[in-house]
Parts: C-alpha cells; sequence; structure tokens
C-alpha cells in the first residue's frame, strides 16, 4: 500500500501552515480591525486571544491531524465514527470559500498588470466596478467578463498545477517561494510605505492606544475573531497539513511559529497599510479616520488612488502592493484546495491526480460564476454565508465536541507532549474547554442577534438589503449545501476500512 505523503522538511510544513493562514485577510482586514477597536490598545486583546484561542487550536488541529493520520473526514472518522460529516462538513466549507477566492486572485492579478499604467484612470471606484462589469441587479448572471475571467484561468493552472505535483514536490516548493518573496515584496512595501510624507500621522493612528476600548466586550470578541479567522483554523486545513507530518515532530513549537509568524505578518501589513493612508490624509488635508476602509474597497479602490498620488515610481509601488496580494491569496487558495483533495484521496481510494481533476476541477468550473457581470453579488453573499454560518459555527462545534463531548483533550495534550519540547500546561486544556467555547458561543449569538436586527433596519430584512430570493439561494443554500453534502459524503461508503488504512501507514511508517 502506498505510504502517506510527507513534508521534505520540517520548513517545508511551517511555510506551507504559514502560507495558509497569511492571505488576503491579513493585509485589508486586520490593520482596519486594529484601528477600530482601540488602536495600539487592541494588541492586549488580541495577543490574548492568540495565546489563549489561536496557537491553543492550533495546536489541537496539529495534533489531531498528525495521530490520526488523516485528512479532517478521515481524522474525525477515527475519532468517532458519528463525527465524520463535521469534517467533511469543514472540507465543504473550504470547497466553496476555495471558488470565490480565486477570484479575487485574478482581481488582484488583473490590477498587477493596470499598476503599470495606472490604467484605473482617477475614478478608482467606478473603474473597479466597470472592470468586473457588475450587473445592475443582484442575482442576474450576465456574460462572462474577459479581465476577470482570463486571469480566473492563470490562477487556477498554477494552483491545480501545484496540487498535480504533490505534498513534497509541489505544495512544499510552492511556499518555498511565494512565502519569502511575499515578505521581501511586502518589506518593501513597508519601507516606501514609511517614507512618505504623512506617514507619522498614519502610524500614530494606527498605534494610538485608547485604552478604554479593551473595557468593551466587542473589542474583545473582535479579536479573538481576528485571531479564530486570520488562522485558517477549524476549516480543515490545519489537522490536513499535520497529516503530512513525519511521525517524530516538534507539534506545539511548529503551531508557536506559525501562529507568531501570521500575527508579526498581521503587524507588518498594518504599518505598510497605515502608512498609505496616513499619506493618503495628508494629500486630501482630511483626519486619517476620514480615508480608514478595510476589504475589497482598501485593495480595489483606496489603495489604487493613492497608488495615483505618489510622488514617483507609482507604477513599480502598485505592482508591487498587488503581486503581494496575489502571493498571499495563491498560497492560501492552494492550502484551502488541498483539504477536498486529500479527503477525496483518504474516502475513495483514487489517485491523487483523479482526486486534483475532480475536486479541482469542479471548483474551478464553480469559479466561473464569479467571473460573470453578475459574479460579484454571488461572491459577496456566499463569502458572506459560508464564513459567519460555516467557518465560526464549525470552530464552536470542533471545540465543543472535542473537549466535552468525545473528551479528547487530555489524550490529544499526551500525544502533542510525547513528540514536543515544550509541555502543555493547565492553560491549554483551560483555553479549549472553557475560553475558546464561551467567546465562539457569544459570537454565534451575537451575529444571529445582529441578523436579526437587520430585519428591521433594512427594507428587506437581509444583509446589504439583497432580495429575499437571492439570500435565499445565494446565501443560505450555500450555507446549509455545505452542511447538507457533508452529511451525504459521510454517509458514502469507505472504499477501505478506515481502522485498516491506520494499520498500514504504521506498518510503512515504522
Amino acid at each position: 500500500m502506498e505510504t502517506r505523503s510527507q513534508w521534505g522538511t520540517r520548513a517545508g510544513f511551517i511555510l506551507a501552515a504559514v502560507g495558509s493562514a497569511v492571505g488576503l485577510g491579513n493585509i485589508w482586514r486586520f490593520p482596519a480591525e486594529a484601528y477600530a477597536n482601540g488602536g495600539g490598545a487592541f494588541f492586549i486583546p488580541y495577543l490574548f486571544a492568540l495565546l489563549t484561542a489561536g496557537i491553543p487550536i492550533l495546536i489541537l488541529e496539529f495534533t489531531m491531524g498528525h495521530k490520526y493520520r488523516g485528512s479532517a473526514p478521515l481524522t474525525y472518522k477515527k475519532i468517532n465514527k458519528g463525527s465524520e460529516f463535521i469534517g467533511w462538513w469543514q472540507v465543504l466549507v473550504a470547497f466553496v470559500i476555495s471558488t470565490y477566492y480565486a477570484t479575487i486572485i485574478a482581481w488582484a492579478m488583473s490590477y498587477s498588470v493596470f499598476s503599470f499604467n495606472l490604467n484605473w484612470g482617477a475614478d478608482t471606484e467606478s473603474f473597479f466596478y466597470g472592470h468586473i462589469n457588475i450587473a445592475e441587479a443582484e442575482g442576474q448572471v450576465g456574460s462572462f467578463v474577459p479581465g476577470v475571467l482570463i486571469p480566473l484561468i492563470i490562477v487556477w493552472f498554477i494552483v491545480l498545477g501545484v496540487l498535480f505535483k504533490g505534498v513534497k514536490k509541489g505544495i512544499e516548493i510552492a511556499n518555498r517561494i511565494f512565502i519569502p518573496t511575499l515578505v521581501v515584496v511586502f518589506l518593501i512595501i513597508v519601507i516606501r510605505a514609511v517614507t512618505l510624507p504623512g506617514a507619522a500621522q498614519g502610524l500614530e493612528a494606527f498605534f494610538a492606544p485608547d485604552f478604554s476600548s479593551i473595557l468593551s466586550a466587542d473589542v474583545w470578541v473582535a479579536a479573538y475573531g481576528q485571531i479564530f479567522f486570520s488562522l485558517s483554523i477549524a476549516f480543515a486545513i490545519m489537522v490536513t497539513y499535520s497529516s503530512y507530518l513525519p511521525k517524530k515532530t516538534d507539534i506545539t513549537n511548529n503551531a508557536f511559529i506559525v501562529g507568531f509568524g501570521n500575527s508579526s505578518f498581521e503587524l507588518l501589513a498594518g504599518i505598510g497599510v497605515f502608512g498609505v493612508l496616513g499619506f493618503m490624509a495628508a494629500q486630501a488635508d482630511v483626519a486619517v479616520s476620514d480615508v480608514v476602509t478595510g476589504g475589497v474597497g482598501l485593495a480595489f479602490v483606496v489603495f489604487p488612488e493613492i497608488i495615483n498620488t505618489l510622488p514617483g515610481l507609482n507604477g513599480l509601488f502598485g505592482f508591487l502592493f498587488f503581486a503581494s496580494l496575489v502571493l498571499a491569496g495563491l498560497s492560501s487558495l492552494i492550502s484551502i484546495s488541498e483539504t477536498y483533495i486529500s479527503g477525496l484521496v483518504d474516502k475513495f481510494k483514487i489517485s491523487r491526480t483523479k482526486a486534483v481533476v475532480f475536486g479541482g476541477g469542479l471548483a474551478a468550473i464553480i469559479s466561473l460564476l464569479y467571473a460573470t457581470q453578475g459574479g460579484l453579488y454571488f461572491l459577496d453573499a456566499a463569502d458572506y454565508f459560508i464564513n459567519q454560518f460555516g467557518v465560526a459555527l464549525l470552530g464552536l462545534i470542533e471545540v465543543i465536541l472535542i473537549a466535552w463531548v468525545f473528551r479528547k483533550l487530555k489524550e490529544l495534550k499526551t500525544h502533542a507532549d510525547d513528540i514536543s519540547d515544550i509541555r502543555l500546561g493547565s492553560w491549554w486544556t483551560f483555553s479549549l474547554s472553557v475560553i475558546t467555547p464561551i467567546v465562539l458561543g457569544y459570537m454565534m449569538f451575537d451575529l444571529f442577534r445582529q441578523n436579526l436586527l437587520r430585519q428591521f433596519d433594512t427594507p428587506t430584512g437581509n444583509y446589504e438589503g439583497y432580495a429575499d430570493a437571492f439570500i435565499l439561494y445565494g446565501g443560505w443554500f450555500v450555507a446549509l449545501g455545505a452542511l447538507v453534502i457533508g452529511i451525504v459524503m459521510a454517509l458514502t461508503k469507505w472504499k477501505e476500512s478506515p481502522d485498516s488504512t491506520e494499520q498500514s501507514e504504521t506498518k510503512e511508517v515504522k
């Protein structure tokens, strides 16, 4: 029987895990979150959240994947036969995310080319929506947009090409290139940003602490939310990646390196982003608060506007910024896609090539929807519902099942301690069994509360005021579909018994 794939080196695994964690959200979500929640003071709850949720869950998922030697569905199957659907639910959430995440990378790829001649012109907002040819109303598909379709095909060509090569020769080598290049590129951006006129004003706004804010529960929830969403936890990635680790590996140390590596890049992103926002505010003679934004608008509307007004090397700076988005996106998309490829290989015992063709090919085909004139509406709805009612909910279910239902924390703690230099203390058990469930539980409660209040605040009562029919099939069906299909996959018979697979792999490793 074929031995399970393994990383070539420990550094290869760490770079891949960091590459998965460092994504588009680090660049356009963290700076705005930190600024809106106390500036420099936000780092106190942020660090606390990293140490009581981020790193503990990373250790948990690294240990699960390493101990049970399988994809998320196989790992949950081995933990408890009735919990396999959780693994497939995580995989299906990752599948949905991969379909629209590829499209955002395609936008960044287009903009890296546009940068050289500043093709977006003076009205960057109109250019962005014109570039993706947004439809008149949600639910309309329209025709393909060549400026999105062509780079989208290139994105999938790169990602599927890497995945075809496998773990050691594909994913590991790609991340050895992508992550160091990303760090170097972003360091250049930061150096340029902090030397711009007005940069000091932006950095002061970013780091100035508002200590009164940390008394707010919402700020602490925001800190946990940022850690949770930025570390690629609770949707099968870290379980899958750690299943490729050799028997002797330092799980706990790896988790600390990945956790702090991700946070370090977020801090670097904050410095770069607020350096250029400070410059923009100085140029417009307004307060930094007037130009701060996050998300897609920051990347594709505000940054091009800033690039237009730079005193020199506009095109090069623009190319570097959008190239950094492409690199961060590709490393994350590769890891997201690996979750369902690994699941298909384990469940149906098909070759990796067939799993990439079927799983990756299907994701690529579905992603074509977002390359149409109405693609942005579908992307917005899918992103909101799959993240809020998929990833966050799965994280809550994961820690409750492992800590309270299956009571596996002691067993997993022993496994991690046996092969790690840093031994896990009571902080790890307490964090996963008490702190994380409470925080995630409150997050889910607050999410449902917000959606209930929205019924009275918007004309339709829906997210972004979208029509009922569109929210139903573009949002709720997507989120619930991941769960339903996950249950169906779990009910499908295994090609080979998971228990016999574990025994065969153990013999191979020895």
